[in-house]
């Protein structure tokens, strides 16, 4: 005589098979994952170099572990989930694969490790299932957290905390004198560098605010509530701190808050914002779990609920595995590939010369002013005059480039945050007209005590020129794509003025008219070489 369960439920023996099989395939996933960090190792390194050196990514060290908590916690609930190899997942890994290709090409460190981190849901979805990487939604999520971000967020949040500050001041009745980030006021000056800028303030509620929305609401509405206040609140704040500090300064004579101590009380008043901002966020808690009238917890009742498993899926786990490593190891594979076919042995060499009598050079810049670039470039650093007009031209070249030594980079500024002499204190992009055509460059005001210059910028990739370094990175990603070289430079001119900074512009753009053509001849017999 035999006993069949209950239709609807699953025969203890057959639970079992599944629960072994569940697990199976999460060790699967687990190892997948990590052989996916081995064949990116690069990018993984990238991540935690910058943990290490910086403070304010070092939360990254943090992630993975509260991501593997977080899974951890609905370990019952996701025992109740076959595995459901989704083969969709296999495109998104290509897609994503050839977007990190790109990325690396151009050298875009960031994008190469948010498509890096992106592979692992999508390592998830193949091999466990669509239901899986809906049920694991937040802590695959939350570890795009883990990517250091935030250097291009900088300059907004200091020019909007300078604006709070300013205005602030003047509300307050004290005047103020600004130029750019810089200003003065009766008790002495104040500048709002990176810093200043909140940056670390905003990651660090950012990434606790994102957890303790998940942790204590359920409805998504309030979750993203809390998420935006977590993001708008730090960066009044953050205004609001620079001005109380510039206003302990101020009354204090210039002997409080006007050296490191003024980063000790930011510190001090960032934490009493985020604690009064999670006290509000408790007022309106829903993480108390659903109770039935047993008062059993629901999440614990899974047990009587059909489980369906298809036939074949732990074998379709180990296919997509397969698969997974295969896909995902081919991008580095060929990005390598690449890397030797546009690479050159020769330095580059840059020489100039004069077409007329009109522009005399001499090996030493007028200004005495010189941008600051990474990476040993080849450079050229020249001043041109004609009668009492003078301009002072630069040109830094790269070739074979990667992390560290690129024209693109951070690192490669008009003048460094802290420059005892120099101060850039206005940007914008201008069209030129050079004679055989109009472009755009980036026009920067740079003053010092004794002189105002003038300066125009823009990059060169052999055919194209842009003043958007994000097109740059495109451009170069293109020509490696292609198999072509890197080489890539930024043309830089540079002259001075007394009252208004359109002194300069005729002069600048007559030496341009002048010498571009002179100009771009050096630079493609540059690049044949």
């Amino acid at each position: 005589m035999s006993v069949r369960a209950p239709r609807g439920f699953v025969h203890d023996g057959d639970r079992i098979a599944e629960q072994s099989s569940l697990r199976t395939a999460a060790v699967l996933t687990t190892i997948t994952v990590a052989a996916i960090l081995f064949a990116y190792h690069a990018t993984t390194w990238s991540m935690v170099s910058i943990w290490e050196r910086s403070d304010t990514f070092a939360h990254g060290f943090l992630i993975f572990p509260f991501s593997a908590y977080l899974i951890w916690t609905q370990r019952e609930k996701l025992k109740t989930i076959p595995p459901q190899p989704n083969p969709l997942a296999l495109l998104v890994l290509v897609v994503l694969g050839f977007g990190w290709l790109l990325a690396a090409l151009a050298s875009v460190q960031v994008l190469e490790q948010y498509i890096f981190v992106a592979m692992i849901p999508a390592v998830v979805w193949a091999i466990l299932g669509s239901r899986m990487v809906l049920a694991l939604a937040f802590p695959l999520a939350y570890l795009l957290l883990a990517v250091p971000f935030g250097e291009a967020l900088i300059p907004p949040l200091i020019e909007f905390t300078a604006d709070f500050t300013v205005k602030a001041l003047q509300l307050s009745g004290i005047p103020v004198y600004r130029e750019g980030s810089y200003f003065a006021i009766p008790s002495g000056n104040w500048s709002v560098v990176e810093a200043c800028s909140g940056l670390r303030y905003l990651i660090a509620s950012f990434t606790l605010g994102t957890l303790y929305a998940y942790l204590t609401y359920r409805s998504l509405a309030r979750r993203l509530v809390f998420i935006v206040l977590s993001v708008i609140v730090p960066i009044i704040a953050n205004g609001i701190r620079a001005y109380l500090i510039v206003m302990t300064g101020h009354l204090s004579d210039m002997q409080l808050a006007v050296g490191v101590d003024h980063l000790i009380y930011g510190w001090i008043f960032f934490g009493f914002v985020m604690l009064l901002l999670f006290w509000c966020g408790s007022l309106w808690r829903e993480d108390k779990k659903d109770e039935n009238t047993d008062g059993r917890d629901k999440s614990s009742m899974h047990h009587g609920l059909p489980v369906k498993e298809s036939p074949g899926a732990l074998k379709g786990a180990f296919a997509a595995s397969a698969a997974v490593i295969v896909i995902a190891s081919f991008w580095p594979a060929y990005g390598g590939y690449l890397e030797t076919q546009f690479s050159r042995s020769t330095d580059p060499e840059i020489t100039i010369s004069g077409i007329s009598e009109k522009w005399q050079a001499s090996e030493i810049p007028e200004s005495g002013w010189t941008p600051v670039y990474v990476g040993e470039p080849a450079q050229l650093g020249r001043a041109y005059q004609s009668g009492t007009f003078s301009v002072d031209l630069y040109i830094s070249y790269y070739r074979n480039q990667r992390q560290g030594k690129e024209l693109i980079s951070s690192e490669n500024v008009l003048v460094p945050e802290l420059d005892p002499i120099w101060r850039n204190v206005g940007q914008r992009v201008r069209p030129v007209d050079f004679g055989s055509g109009e472009i755009a460059v980036n026009e920067s005001q740079l003053r010092s005590k004794s002189k105002n210059l003038l300066v125009w910028r823009w990059y060169w990739l052999g055919d194209e020129e842009t003043t958007s370094p994000y097109m740059a990175k495109m451009l170069m990603a293109r020509k490696k794509l292609l198999g072509r070289n890197d080489d890539a430079a930024e043309i830089i001119v540079a002259s001075s003025y007394d009252e208004s900074p359109d002194e300069a512009v005729p002069i600048l753009q007559g030496f341009l008219r002048d010498m571009m053509p002179e100009i771009t001849r050096s630079l493609k017999n540059a690049e044949d070489r």
